[in-house]
């Protein structure tokens, strides 16, 4: 099971100190917008969104289908794959928006600690 990118999503309160913080010690704007309050940063091939108002906790994220640039993979397991291989393992899931048979799906899942895991598939 290939999970695709890995980055971590974390709930901010203020998006600029969170972007002046995290250039300081060297990531540089990916993607996102302020005025849309997420911004995407990186360093190497870490990935960190810091999103403002719109996720209540933080949030380890994998998108199946992306490398760590987003740059789309031709050979991925499919987000409705590790669904069906995480279902098998007994492992509770949440929000499942899995339409279809291919493309756009994601869903939740809980480590046994309390993190939530989203498998966010966007191609």
């Amino acid at each position: 099971m290939e999970l695709g990118a890995f980055s971590v999503s974390l709930n901010v309160k203020d998006l600029n100190a969170s972007e002046e913080f995290y250039v300081k010690i060297g990531l540089k704007v990916f993607a996102g917008e302020i005025d849309q309050n997420y911004l995407i940063m990186k360093n190497g091939d870490a990935v960190i969104g810091l999103f403002q108002n719109m996720i209540d906790e933080n949030i380890l994220t994998f998108n199946p289908g992306w490398d760590q640039s987003s740059k789309k993979l031709t050979d991925y397991s499919d987000v409705r794959e590790i669904y069906e291989d995480v279902k098998v393992q007994k492992i509770p899931t949440e929000q499942e928006l899995l339409d279809g048979e291919k493309g756009p799906g994601s869903f939740f899942m809980t480590d046994p600690d309390g993190n939530s895991i989203l498998i966010d598939q966007h191609i």
